[in-house]
C-alpha cells in the first residue's frame, strides 16, 4: 500500500507543484489503483511515474473546484486511448456526473470502457468489499467537499507451522484445512481444530484522506487512528483568521487534527505557492513542533503505508 502524489499545490499549477491528485497504489492488495482529485496537468505528472492510467479503476473527487478536477476529461479519455477497457467507478459531490458527461459530449469523445457514478449524498459507508470499507464525511468548505477515510479489513493470522510440526501433524493437504480453521481428523484418530494453530491476525491499515476544508469536526470522525491523515495546508503558522475566511486550514491546525485524531502520520498537501522551499520547510517545522511525524509532501513523492507492528 502506497501514496503516490502528483500534485501537492493549491488553486493553480506552480513551476514545482502541480494541482491536487494523489494516488493510492493497492497493486498488492487487490491489484488495483485508486485516485483522489485529478487537477489540471495530472496525466503529463503520470508520464514521470510508473504508473499506467488503465489500472485506475476508482477515483475519488472531493469536491468540485476545478484545481481538483480539471485534468479529469483528459485523463479519461487517454485512459481509453491507452487500452483501457475495465469499467471505471467515479465518486464525488452531486454535479460531477454532469461536469464528465458534458466534457466527454462536448469533445465528441468515446470510451472504450463504462463510467459508473457516485454522487455523494449521505456520509458513512460509499463502498465495501472483502478487502476494503471507504467511508465519506462532509468537510466545511466553499463549496461541498468531502473528505475519505479508506479502512483496509484485517488481515487472517498466519498458520503456526512450527506449533504443528512440535505436535507432529505432518505437512500437505491438511495445513490448507487447518488454516481455514476447519476441525481435521487425522490418520491417526486425532482431531485437530484449526483455530488452535492460526496466529493473531493482522490489523489492517487506515489513510484518510481530505478534500479543502477549514477546521471541523468529521476531520476527527475521517481520522481517528488512521495511518496516515493526508490534510490541506494552504495556511502557515499565524493565518488562521485568513485560513478561516477562505475555508482553508493551516498547517497547526492540521497538526493539532492529527493529535486529537491519533494519526500515525501527517502528509500536508495543498500548499500555496507563497510558500517557497525553504518557506515549505518552515511549515514542516511548525507542524512538527506540534505533531513531530508530520511531513510536507513534494510532487511525486511516494509514501510506503507499512503494517502496524503486532502487540
Amino acid at each position: 500500500m502506497q501514496l503516490e502524489f502528483f500534485g501537492t499545490g493549491a488553486g493553480v499549477p506552480g513551476k514545482f507543484r502541480n494541482v491536487s491528485s494523489v494516488v493510492l497504489r493497492l497493486l498488492d492488495e487487490a491489484n488495483e489503483v485508486w485516485m483522489f482529485d485529478c487537477g489540471e496537468g495530472t496525466q503529463q505528472q503520470i508520464l514521470r511515474s510508473t504508473l499506467k492510467p488503465r489500472k485506475i479503476n476508482k477515483i475519488f473527487i472531493t469536491h468540485l473546484h476545478g484545481d481538483h478536477i480539471f485534468g479529469l476529461p483528459g485523463l479519461l479519455s487517454s485512459r481509453s486511448f491507452q487500452g483501457g477497457t475495465d469499467d471505471l467507478t467515479i465518486y464525488g459531490p452531486v454535479g460531477i456526473k454532469r461536469y464528465v458527461q458534458t466534457s466527454l459530449q462536448v469533445s465528441q469523445t468515446r470510451l472504450a470502457y463504462q463510467i459508473h457514478y457516485v454522487e455523494l449524498t449521505d456520509p458513512g459507508v460509499i463502498y465495501e468489499d472483502d478487502q476494503f470499507t471507504v467511508k465519506a464525511e462532509q468537510l466545511d468548505h466553499q463549496i461541498e467537499s468531502w473528505g475519505y477515510r479508506v479502512e483496509e479489513h484485517d488481515h487472517p493470522g498466519e498458520l503456526m507451522v512450527e506449533k504443528l510440526q512440535e505436535e507432529h501433524i505432518p505437512a500437505g493437504p491438511v495445513y490448507g484445512k487447518l488454516k481455514l480453521g476447519e476441525q481435521v481428523t487425522l490418520a491417526d484418530g486425532r482431531t485437530i481444530n484449526g483455530q488452535d494453530f492460526i496466529g493473531q491476525p493482522q490489523p489492517g491499515r487506515t489513510v484518510t484522506i481530505l478534500g479543502d476544508t477549514r477546521k471541523t469536526t468529521n476531520i476527527k470522525k475521517l481520522a481517528q487512528d488512521a495511518d496516515v491523515l493526508v490534510h490541506e495546508s494552504t495556511f502557515g503558522k499565524g493565518e488562521a483568521k485568513l485560513a478561516r475566511n477562505y475555508f482553508h486550514s493551516t498547517n497547526i491546525q492540521a497538526a493539532q487534527g492529527a493529535v486529537q485524531a491519533n494519526v500515525g502520520q501527517l502528509l500536508l498537501t495543498h500548499i500555496s505557492a507563497r510558500y517557497t522551499a525553504k518557506m515549505a520547510r518552515e511549515l514542516q517545522q511548525q507542524a512538527r513542533q506540534i505533531f513531530p511525524h508530520s511531513k510536507v509532501v513534494k510532487d511525486f513523492d511516494v509514501v510506503d503505508i507499512p503494517f502496524k507492528k503486532k502487540e
